[in-house]
């Protein structure tokens, strides 16, 4: 039998964290996160974070276990997610996933297999280096299909299809249709929290405002104090790399913030696309018409 497990995502600023807490504690689940970033301590207020106070006591997998520093990918996810699965089933809880980034998602619910992947890291810190556009030129070359289908701005995961054609000569893209074919590796229900579009706006700007307030910009200059370099994967991040500028004297704060609140609105935009092609075996809640619970 196929280990049961409950999927809860969708677009950012959708209540995800909040409503997983709730499930998780009225049917006996642990937590495992399918965040690209919120893997990363001291990025507690760009990455919005769940707080220990927000956990209710529930465990949370996959949150402030690596420094900005060290890497993170779909592979490393899938492996650590996978591991976390079978210690919460062990302990006879449900493992609850819970995240925006719908790769990590799909890699875990659909068994992707990066095992023959050899990571060169010296080949992705020397892609690290290049800028937006030199990337985006070579992935358009090595993978046209992934740069139809990838954020020129997502600089995380052009570098890692270009890393992954460079080190294995397989095109990532067909690599995941590949495994788009498979059958799902756990029996999951899946869950995507909507809104309508002009109110799941209005959230996106306003937890940006909230942000702001809160202490963002404190939050990117400690990290730069700290030494974290600006051209590291994980200050690629919107909200980072905004107030990375604004700190650089290259903008106001004020056009940091704005520049947020359009970043962030078209990657939600691009989640529920992303979601709704890839996961249609899914449940889509309205977080302001309906309650998650009663779907259980």
């Amino acid at each position: 039998m196929m280990q049961k497990i409950i999927i809860i995502g969708g677009a950012t600023a959708t209540g995800k964290s909040a409503a997983t807490v709730a499930m998780a504690q009225s049917i006996g689940g642990e937590i495992i996160s399918a965040d690209s970033m919120q893997i990363y301590r001291k990025m507690d207020i760009g990455t919005a974070k769940v707080m220990p106070n927000e956990m209710k006591g529930i465990p949370h997998h996959l949150i402030d276990e690596l420094d900005p520093d060290e890497p993170y990918n779909v592979a490393i996810f899938a492996q650590m997610a996978k591991r976390r699965i079978e210690e919460i089933a062990a302990r006879n809880k449900v493992p609850i996933i819970c995240g925006g980034t719908g790769f990590y998602i799909n890699a875990l619910l659909y068994g992707a297999d990066f095992s023959q992947t050899t990571a060169d890291h010296d080949l992705r810190r020397s892609l690290e280096q290049k800028s937006v556009n030199e990337l985006w030129g070579i992935l358009q070359k090595v993978d046209p299909n992934s740069a139809k289908q990838l954020d020129k701005n997502n600089k995380k995961r052009v570098v890692r299809a270009i890393e992954y054609n460079q080190t294995t000569g397989e095109k990532i893209s067909e690599h995941n249709e590949r495994e788009r074919a498979r059958s799902p590796a756990y029996d999951a229900k899946v869950f995507l929290l909507d809104a309508e579009r002009s109110l799941l706006y209005e959230r996106i700007n306003s937890r940006v405002d909230d942000m702001v307030a809160n202490g963002l910009v404190s939050e990117v200059q400690g990290l730069l104090d700290a030494g974290y370099s600006p051209n590291l994967v994980s200050m690629q991040g919107i909200g980072y790399k905004e107030i990375v500028r604004y700190l650089q004297g290259e903008c106001s704060l004020d056009e940091a913030i704005a520049a947020i609140k359009q970043a962030t609105r078209r990657f939600a935009k691009r989640q529920i696309t992303w979601f709704k092609h890839q996961l249609p075996q899914a449940v889509w809640v309205d977080i302001y018409n309906q309650k998650l619970e009663d779907f259980i």
